[in-house]
């Protein structure tokens, strides 16, 4: 079909699964972080790291970046206001002298552990509309979608 009443999907950017990713992530980054503003007055960036470092321990800003796939700025940045708030410490690397071993202070993981099932609801939330199997099958799918690009060479970001 062809002429000005069809539509070319050639060129379409509303249709390009690409950017359909990109703002829905963008979409749902932006109400995740209204609410952590709100009650907690963290940034996105700043939450991403709260939530690694819950889950690994400790960590290095480096491994903060390659986990959370943010530019080396905004990990440095998250961590030294997560650490001016008394949330984040570091401890010397023995292993590297270059790096420290970031970890949640007490009061770290007192706020992760109530920012937690808030986010938690905030998922059920969002995916109120899908079932569980479609949970399920969505989340195979964005990891098939995040392996093959990290095949087809994505770098990571320094």
């Amino acid at each position: 079909m062809t002429g000005a009443g069809s539509k070319n999907k050639q060129g379409q950017l509303a249709d390009f699964l690409p950017y359909q990713l990109s703002i829905t992530s963008n979409a749902v980054s932006s109400l995740i972080a209204q609410r952590y503003r709100s009650r907690f007055g963290l940034k996105i960036t700043e939450w991403r790291v709260m939530a690694v470092l819950g889950d690994a321990g400790e960590a290095t800003q480096r491994e903060l970046t390659e986990a959370t796939l943010m530019d080396k700025v905004a990990v440095n940045r998250a961590c030294k206001v997560l650490e001016e708030r008394g949330l984040l410490e570091r401890q010397p690397n023995s292993a590297d002298g270059r790096s420290h071993h970031l970890a949640l202070t007490s009061e770290g993981r007192a706020m992760r552990g109530e920012i937690m099932p808030l986010a938690l609801a905030m998922e059920e939330e969002i995916f109120a509309a899908f079932g569980d199997s479609e949970r399920e099958a969505f989340r195979a799918m964005l990891k098939r979608v995040f392996d093959q690009a990290e095949k087809l060479g994505a770098a990571p970001r320094d």
